[in-house]
């Protein structure tokens, strides 16, 4: 739903934007179009900022992503705008809850190494994921990385061996060991390697913070600093990382934050990359 809000800026300037949600739930992500003329360069959340790109489609207008932490809770958030605001309201996703058993050397490592190992790579990873490249791959909807049954919706409340609790960070599409995985949309890749958690892993970088990830991988079919196109195979499914059997985990990460990928997705296709 759409709606448009409008601001008096010393009482004779007016400056229109477009809100395309008018709530959404934790995890989600928000976008805000402007008028290009009024040369609105970032929108401001809390201590975090986001750039304003220019749209695929008309020239006039800029927008920008506005992603929402899975861990906020439900509020009226100030979104602010060179000296003007708005309020997006922020509601609960009732994510449901699931059980998962995995090998306990994956639960909670003891181990000094394999420690390091993961705070090594979760560093690199946000690095990866706060880099804002400001070139836009895209220019065409988005697709999910395979058609397949959904096994696990993002957003769901893990319990990992009855001892660790976190979230899903993505959704989980069933597919057999060495099934086909193909990019949701053009880019470049980022990283393509083994982690401890994530088992064979792709992040592949569409622009302007965008970034959609493929893990759990049986083998690579590119390396870091290729270009890809949309729904070119990049990899093979698999059961490496923290699993319960062979399956794709694919997420996505807006601004740094980790979002709802079908949700932004959605988002994307219906205001940015119309066919």
């Amino acid at each position: 739903m759409k709606i448009l809000l409008s601001f008096f800026v010393l009482f004779t300037q007016l400056i229109a934007f477009e809100i395309v949600q008018e709530s959404i739930s934790n995890g989600q992500t928000a976008m805000v179009l402007f008028d290009k003329k009024e040369g609105i360069k970032k929108v401001k959340v809390g201590k975090k900022s986001y750039k304003v790109f220019d749209t695929p489609y008309e020239s006039s207008k800029v927008y920008a992503l506005i992603p929402i932490s899975y861990y906020a809770k439900p509020h009226t958030q100030k979104v602010y705008f060179d000296k003007d605001f708005f309020y997006l309201d922020i509601e609960d996703g009732h994510y449901k809850k699931e059980t998962i058993h995995v090998q306990k050397s994956k639960v909670n490592p003891k181990s000094d190494a394999v420690k390091k190992r993961t705070s090594q790579e979760y560093a690199q990873a946000m690095k990866i994921y706060n880099t804002i490249t400001p070139k836009n791959y895209v220019s065409t909807p988005f697709i999910v990385p395979m058609q397949s049954k959904i096994t696990s919706d993002f957003g769901k409340a893990r319990v990992y061996n009855d001892t660790l609790k976190g979230y899903h960070s993505g959704t989980d599409f069933r597919a057999e060991i060495g099934t086909s995985v193909i990019a949701s949309n053009d880019g470049v890749v980022v990283l393509a390697k083994d982690r401890f958690y994530a088992g064979n892993s792709i992040i592949i970088d569409h622009g302007e913070g965008i970034y959609t990830c493929y893990y759990h991988l049986s083998a690579f079919k590119v390396k870091k600093g290729d270009l890809v196109k949309k729904a070119q195979v990049i990899g093979l499914s698999g059961d490496t990382g923290r699993i319960t059997g062979p399956h794709l985990h694919f997420s996505a990460r807006v601004g740094g934050i980790q979002v709802d990928p079908l949700q932004l997705i959605s988002l994307l296709n219906k205001n940015l990359y119309k066919e």
